[in-house]
């Protein structure tokens, strides 16, 4: 029955699977898309053929830096699209080069201050370095965090919402020690081992480049104006004539002085109403001067109107001479 079972060899080492070929790479990032190993920060939302090509990169970058395929996998983050090392795994492939003389990193405290440091030596050319990432440059590159709580978004009844006092789980507030040492000997690293590293950046110095570019100028640009035809040259202008540079148009105003009949009229009548007597309708009648000013601005056909005017305000002084 178990006669086709092949027998297990105690003591055996298991070796890697390293594909040699693109076709069994993509195979092995099929593989591991499909067993659901595959990292979020490589294929976020991708399915597929699409997240088995996310896989496949991180795969091929690892292997130019000498990772095996999960090595690679659990040491490549992808940030706004270009590979990026996590801390541990930028030290991890400068000590598999196999050009390292010694490799140091860690935190002291330096008056009062933390400080992150590592130095290395090459072992093949003999350079040496050491670079220190302090708490005063951490703060001067606003990365330091000493707040226990903050506001943020939270993930309630399946959507975010902000909140305040929220436990602050950020690294530089978590590990501070760990995050200082880090940023050290990625400066450190990347100087002194440029070659094995290829240009490959931590984590986070590529979050903060990331970071930057997205607070780029977002104002649209400005419609480039259509070209006009050229105009044709005036024409010469007479020798006897003056050029006199045109004044802009005047909005034209009404004439203060310009007779409104209508608002005459209705002025008489207004002055009219206040009088409480002959005598007074008299005094205001007078005043107007109506006859003369209807004739003297042209519209005597009116003077009979005004006449109608005082008679009514008379009539309504003595119902009894209103017939």
């Amino acid at each position: 029955m178990n006669a086709h079972v092949p027998a297990l060899t105690g003591g055996g080492q298991v070796i890697a699977i390293v594909p040699q070929t693109f076709e069994e790479t993509l195979r092995v990032a099929r593989a591991v898309v499909a067993s659901g190993l595959a990292p979020a920060a490589l294929v976020g939302k991708l399915t597929g053929d699409d997240a088995a090509a996310a896989v496949a990169v991180a795969i091929m970058s690892g292997a130019e830096l000498g990772l095996k395929p999960m090595v690679s996998l659990r040491s490549f983050t992808v940030i706004n699209g270009k590979p990026a090392l996590y801390g541990d795994g930028l030290i991890n492939v400068v000590r598999m080069s196999g050009k390292v003389a010694y490799l140091r990193t860690g935190c002291e405290e330096q008056n009062g201050k933390m400080v992150g440091f590592c130095e290395a030596k090459r072992s093949d050319t003999g350079e040496e370095k050491r670079v220190e990432f302090s708490q005063d440059d951490a703060i001067r590159a606003r990365l330091w965090d000493e707040r226990a709580t903050v506001k943020k978004q939270v993930w309630e009844n399946g959507q975010k919402v902000w909140r305040d006092n929220v436990p602050n789980d950020a690294p530089w507030y978590r590990f501070p020690k760990r995050m200082l040492a880090w940023r050290a000997a990625g400066y450190c690293l990347r100087e002194l081992f440029g070659d094995v590293l290829g240009g490959i950046r931590d984590e986070f110095e590529a979050r903060e480049i990331a970071d930057a570019e997205d607070m780029r100028d977002v104002t649209p640009p400005t419609s480039e104006s259509k070209p006009t035809p050229p105009k044709p040259p005036a024409p010469p202008a007479p020798p006897t004539a003056k050029t006199i540079d045109a004044e802009p148009a005047k909005e034209e105003q009404p004439n203060e002085s310009e007779f409104d009949l209508g608002a005459f009229l209705e002025e008489i009548e207004t002055a009219l109403a206040g009088a409480n007597d002959e005598a007074s309708v008299e005094e205001v009648w007078n005043d107007f001067d109506a006859p003369a000013l209807l004739e003297t601005e042209g519209h005597a056909d009116m003077i009979d109107a005004a006449f109608s005017i005082k008679a009514r305000r008379l009539a309504q002084l003595h119902p009894l001479n209103g017939g």
